[in-house]
């Protein structure tokens, strides 16, 4: 299968390469290269160096026609969408449309959108929250998630594009930039192994769902599988119908999360505690029982052993 994959050259787009093309698959990767590094591209797959929102992304496919894209291209930084909603919407709100839009002219057959179940709930009362929970984003960039939601919900109404959305929880593991403004494990990692000061903030105790970057990938897979299969969920059921959790059903606080990086790093110091962030969530994670029944996925790798992972990939030398 020819696949589109926007965003390849990131944290969690190249895993997705790397696994397709392993499967056999011709894939096509898609990236500008803010966040993306180009030491992180298959060389398997054929690379294009473009903004999502270009107009420029029609001739990629005209030229390509991939059958089915996956769509990981994004501004993921709830700090700097409250910053500038504007980009915010820009990147993956119309960045989406352009997709779309193109999607439907050269008849792709199937989209499968990252999504984030960390954001576009809001503050839930029950915990683990389900698909079908009420939303209530607290940030541009939830805003800009669920919206894109509603876009493919109404493309796969109108123009009969099959899709399926993955909620992620908050993905971790090796690729991820701990030089970033998100990805918590990378950058606590990576200020540990420097014997630098990690800061917390808030109070340490808000709770994440943190789940491994090849367990997302397999949920790809397992995704792309539903649609080529044409099984995917009843449109009558909404955005929900069409959408799967993708995390661990367990919610870990930072503090946690900072003493199991200490421990597997044998780090010796304390964090620093600061400012609680504008649009952060106080606790979160998810159900995901509908992706085991429905995909027949769930996470298999526990949190120390993929924080072991991560460290590793941060640290040549412990290899």
């Amino acid at each position: 299968m020819r696949i589109l994959v926007t965003g390849g050259a990131g944290f969690i787009g190249s895993h997705i390469v790397d696994a397709l093309i392993t499967q056999g698959h011709e894939v096509i990767v898609v990236d500008n290269l803010t966040s993306g590094r180009k030491e992180n591209i298959n060389p398997a797959a054929r690379f294009y160096f473009m903004d999502i929102c270009s107009p420029e992304m029609e001739e990629v496919f005209r030229k390509e026609k991939p059958e089915l894209v996956n769509h990981h291209a994004a501004q993921i930084d709830v700090r700097r969408s409250v910053a500038d909603p504007h980009e915010d919407a820009r990147v993956n709100i119309v960045g989406l449309l352009n997709l779309l839009k193109n999607c439907v002219r050269y008849g792709v057959k199937g989209f499968i959108f990252a999504s984030s179940g960390g954001v576009v709930y809001g503050e839930p009362t029950e915990l683990p929250v389900k698909e079908g929970y009420p939303k209530g984003p607290l940030s541009p960039y939830g805003v800009s998630k669920l919206a894109s939601e509603y876009y493919l919900y109404c493309f796969a109404q109108v123009h009969g594009l099959p899709y399926i959305t993955l909620r992620y929880g908050n993905v971790y593991g090796p690729r991820q930039d701990p030089h970033g403004e998100a990805g918590v494990v990378a950058i606590f990692g990576n200020k540990m192994l420097k014997g630098e000061t990690p800061t917390i903030y808030g109070d340490g105790e808000q709770l994440r769902d943190y789940v491994y970057v090849q367990d997302v990938v397999k949920a790809n897979l397992l995704a792309m599988e539903k649609l080529a299969k044409k099984s995917y969920p009843s449109l009558g059921k909404g955005i929900d119908g069409l959408a799967y959790n993708i995390g661990t059903g367990k919610g870990t606080s930072v503090n946690e999360l900072f003493h199991l990086l200490k421990k597997v790093i044998g780090y010796q110091g304390e964090a620093i505690y600061g400012p609680t962030r504008a649009g952060e969530l106080k606790r979160i994670y998810l159900d995901c029982s509908k992706a085991w029944q429905e995909l027949g996925w769930r996470a298999e790798v526990k949190l120390e052993e993929g924080l072991k992972h991560t460290v590793q990939s941060l640290t040549p030398e412990i290899r």
